[in-house]
């Protein structure tokens, strides 16, 4: 599966990237059977916890879909734990400097690469007694680039060694900027940044990622470098159609909802 997921970078192509906020594992076999490329179990804004995920993972672990989690907070010990439960995948809010993303590193590799810890029943069983072999070099790490301290510090945080790329947060970045929180940007300072980051991570050799409200937003994002694009989530996708279904049926006049936040 790992194999997987680097042919289709290395292919030029990208990584399209569900998105899981319902903490139900029925949820999240259906959406693993959609043929996402990977899918992300969010634990930051999400209603996901651990126990929860323990049988999201299953879903996902029986479909050829490529596990993520965004953790709720750059800490050793649930990124541990979920490495350990199987996901091969990291996604990190608010790494806003080069020491925050070199820790965020060092708990997802073991020794001498890192600190994590050595444990990883479920993902041994799942992927092979050769797990600890080869757990270093497969598994992604993600920083998420969100606010402006952040930005200013891009350069220091893609250098940083076994980091696999970054990961734009639109909505924080909008708010650190002091513009109400949106997807789906064209212009002003944050749209700048999204240009300059995906050049600048090609520029390193990092894989750059965004999550997007709409497929059409997706594209333009494609177009310019980013390699990883999350569209909407389970929660916005039910809710939108569901919106629009009761919009046809009594209130016709409303124009359709779009998908554009969590």
């Amino acid at each position: 599966m790992l194999s997987k997921f680097f042919k289709i970078i290395d292919s030029k192509s990208f990584i399209l990237n569900g998105w899981l906020s319902i903490p139900n594992s029925f949820t999240a076999e259906a959406m693993s059977k959609m043929g996402w490329d990977s899918i992300t179990i969010d634990m930051q804004h999400g209603q996901n916890d651990y126990h929860t995920s323990i049988s999201m993972l299953q879903a996902i672990n029986n479909s050829n879909t490529f596990p993520f989690v965004r953790i709720p907070w750059n800490e050793p010990g649930i990124i541990m734990r979920m490495l350990d439960l199987g996901v091969l995948g990291v996604i990190a809010p608010m790494i806003n400097s080069k020491k925050e993303g070199e820790d965020f590193v060092s708990y997802c590799n073991y020794p001498p690469k890192g600190q994590r810890s050595f444990g990883p029943m479920r993902a041994q069983l799942i992927y092979g007694s050769d797990y600890y072999d080869n757990a270093n070099d497969q598994i992604i790490s993600l920083a998420m680039i969100e606010t402006k301290e952040a930005v200013d510090n891009i350069d220091e945080i893609l250098s940083i060694p076994n980091l696999t790329g970054v990961y734009i947060g639109p909505g924080d970045m909008s708010s650190s900027y002091g513009l109400k929180p949106q997807f789906d940007i064209k212009d002003g300072p944050v749209y700048s940044n999204i240009k300059m980051i995906a050049k600048k991570a090609k520029e390193n050799g990092k894989i750059a990622g965004i999550h997007n409200g709409t497929t059409k937003y997706a594209k333009e994002m494609i177009k310019l470098g980013y390699q990883f694009v999350t569209v909407s989530s389970d929660f916005r996708s039910m809710s939108t159609h569901a919106q629009n279904i009761v919009n046809e049926m009594k209130n016709p006049e409303k124009r359709k909802t779009s998908s554009s936040t969590y």
